[in-house]
């Protein structure tokens, strides 16, 4: 591992917080350089802490610790992500002999001097009660596969000698904390502290030094890896062909995954997907019985069951060329893989009133198809997809050393179950559509972006079609700007009349998503003259789009629900004039009531698949200011030429002929899409109105 440290570096981080102290502005140097290294910590993992002198509300200078905050990654902390806590509060507290973990976190805040600082690391005591100024924790995977071996301890001790302590394996907390000191204070000449199947700890006096302490020791331990598996692989692995792209297989993945909601209701707890494949991964996938074993054995560190669960699900021989088979296989390994955990967790819970996680794998391996991770969330479908990459090679690490040996079960469910691992991920309430996927056409357009907007606000993931790559790009850029989730939002530029252009979308949202749960088929266009003055290319131009983009959009979406097997929701933007056209609006009408016509044809051919289609009949959207509709742009004038009307009376026009005398807004449609998005009740095949009310425009 390279040595990142950087006199010039350092000095210019220091003049960048000037507003802080020098060991503040070098605990976060280092903690940079420690978090870009994914080998030694991913995805807020590891902590780091400096001690220094502060001036108290009084001015008395007191002994503070600069820690880790919860919620910061190492990689791009801040030094608002170090908060100071007063140190002689937190020695007193290793005079106890014990502390339950909640009584310690309420002590930790307690001895903030920033009451609205995040909480410190669950680690705090640990570096409060070694002596050093500076101390580094990270997980490197290279002294994971030395520690994690029957025979660990003689491993690290061989290779390292007297440069480090031995730490056996204790949960995080008061207990640790004392047993690492104790370790320490019998031999103070040690640099760093191994942790059992947990990580490494190096200290110094200075950044620097602890900084490179940790290089030197990470470094030595994967030249002796490197030597170990130079020239060959650890498993006796024959190359699988699959005889599929891995995107065919990814939604019978997230299909097989999904867990069934309430009896009767069709409904389904969902995951985002996450693929991962290398000659690494395609070489431990394919060893058969020993791929088995350690895809069932614990993981590399224990924090990790929280994100990928304590093994990982592998199908040994999957019939790719028959889906059916395979999609019955692997259902079966999912449904055996949850009763195995259901006793994983009868076995483990003792007297504990404790309330059981979900029993869904989060990470399955398939033969020649590599990796898939699931997480509520894209972000975390990648954080456990990169978990589960290292730990791969980590076990093969371990596999050319020797054996690999992870924790106790009782460990792993002990941390699974931890009231304060658990609090990383959060206890709100999910959102509606969380876990789930959409795909929209006319993304770009006034309707469009307020649908969008409703489906993340919702929770879904969208990719967002549309042939304006422009105006596509500036909904993404007003997304994040207005504070949704910029990465469940994928611009994609495609011709929804161009059938390759269609299939070719549907399988980018598989890729990005693993799948896709929700379309709303809202692109068209519209055309206004008199029938007798119409031209030939303008109907032919409302046919490809209205009609035509309509029937691909509906093909695909059927397609890709019924191999995912778990339902979904098809939403086809219709428009009042299907059941009240208007003259001079023939070539819009018409193929607009035949795109129509095709939805409750999907709504009958769907209904088997639990595919639910249905309409929205919107009138008269003009957009706002941001995004002005492109359709009104484009016909505004010669509707209201037709009503006798200036153009900047139309929208006044429109407002005041509906009942309600309300302006129909591109986010009240959107809530419409939501309405049966998330299955408020169980229909399809409907048409619900979105125009204040238009008596001639009533479904009958």
């Amino acid at each position: 591992m390279e040595n990142h440290w950087s006199d010039e570096g350092a000095r210019e981080l220091i003049d960048h917080f000037s507003d802080v102290s020098e060991t503040l502005a070098l605990r976060v140097y280092t903690s940079r350089l420690i978090g870009a290294e994914a080998d030694l910590v991913l995805h807020g993992g590891g902590n780091t802490s400096a001690k220094a002198r502060l001036k108290n509300l009084f001015g008395d200078e007191i002994d503070v610790l600069h820690i880790k905050g919860s919620g910061w990654d190492l990689a791009s902390i801040e030094p608002a992500g170090l908060p100071a806590v007063s140190l002689e509060p937190l020695l007193r507290l290793r005079t106890l002999d014990q502390l339950e973990d909640e009584t310690m976190m309420f002590e930790l805040r307690r001895a903030l001097l920033d009451p609205a600082a995040p909480n410190p690391s669950v680690e705090t005591l640990l570096h409060a009660f070694l002596p050093h100024r500076f101390i580094d924790h990270s997980h490197a995977d290279a002294v994971l596969a030395l520690t994690n071996q029957p025979d660990g301890e003689a491993r690290c001790r061989s290779l390292f000698g007297d440069r480090v302590g031995w730490v056996p394996y204790v949960m995080p907390g008061l207990a640790l904390a004392k047993r690492a000191a104790e370790i320490y204070e019998k031999a103070p000449g040690v640099e760093g502290l191994i942790l059992e199947k947990h990580g490494l700890f190096t200290f110094g006096d200075d950044a620097k030094t602890s900084y490179e302490r940790h290089i030197q020791i990470v470094s030595r331990a994967e030249q002796v890896i490197q030597e170990a598996t130079e020239n060959r692989r650890p498993l006796d692995a024959r190359p699988v062909v699959a005889a599929r792209e891995w995107q065919e297989i990814a939604p019978i993945v997230r299909g097989a995954l999904a867990e069934t909601g309430e009896e009767g209701t069709g409904s389904f707890r969902r995951f985002i997907l996450a693929h991962r494949s290398s000659d690494l991964i395609s070489h431990f996938a394919a060893a058969g019985a020993r791929t088995q074993h350690l895809a069932e054995a614990p993981p590399i560190t224990p924090d990790h069951v929280i994100r990928t669960k304590g093994s990982y699900l592998f199908v040994e021989r999957p019939p790719y060329a028959n889906l059916e088979a395979f999609t019955e296989l692997l259902r079966q390994g999912v449904a055996e893989y949850r009763q195995a955990y259901r006793a994983y967790f009868e076995r483990n819970r003792g007297q504990r009133e404790l309330k059981p996680l979900d029993s869904t794998p989060r990470v399955v391996i398939l033969p020649g198809i590599g990796i898939f991770a699931a997480g509520d969330s894209a972000k975390a479908a990648n954080v456990a997809a990169d978990i589960a990459e290292h730990s791969i090679r980590t076990k093969l690490a371990a596999e050319a050393l020797g054996s690999y040996e992870g924790l106790p079960e009782s460990d792993i469910f002990d941390m699974e179950y931890w009231s304060l691992e658990q609090a990383k991920l959060g206890k709100r309430a999910p959102a509606p559509l969380v876990g789930q996927v959409a795909l929209v056409t006319g993304a770009a357009g006034a309707i469009g972006e307020g649908v969008v907007r409703s489906l993340i606000g919702a929770g879904a993931h969208v990719v967002g079609l549309d042939l304006d790559e422009a105006r596509l790009t500036a909904v993404a850029e007003r997304l994040s700007a207005a504070g949704l989730d910029g990465k469940a939002f994928v611009p994609l530029a495609s011709d929804i009349t161009d059938e390759e252009a269609v299939d070719e979308a549907f399988t980018r949202a598989v890729e990005h998503f693993g799948g896709i749960d929700i379309v709303v088929a809202n692109a068209g266009v519209a055309m206004a003259g008199a029938l007798d003055k119409l031209l030939l290319e303008e109907f032919d131009r409302a046919i490809d789009v209205n009609l035509r983009g309509t029937f691909l959009t509906l093909r695909a979406a059927l397609h890709h629900m019924k191999r995912q097997g778990t339902g979904g929701s098809i939403v086809l933007l219709s428009t009042k004039n299907v059941f009240a056209p208007g003259a001079e609006f023939g070539a819009y009408s018409s193929t607009k009531a035949g795109a129509h016509q095709l939805a409750k044809i999907a709504a009958l051919e769907g209904a088997p698949s639990g595919v639910r289609v249905n309409m929205i009949n919107a009138d008269a959207v003009f957009g706002d200011a941001a995004n002005r509709s492109g359709l009104w742009a484009q016909v505004g004038p010669a509707r209201a030429k037709a009503r006798g009307l200036a153009p900047d009376e139309l929208e006044d026009f429109y407002r005041n002929r509906n009942l309600l005398r309300v302006r129909v807004r591109a986010e009240d449609v959107g809530s419409a899409v939501l309405f049966f998005a998330t299955q408020q009740t169980p229909t399809t095949g409907a048409a619900l109105p979105v125009d204040g009310g238009l008596p001639d425009a009533f479904p009958r």
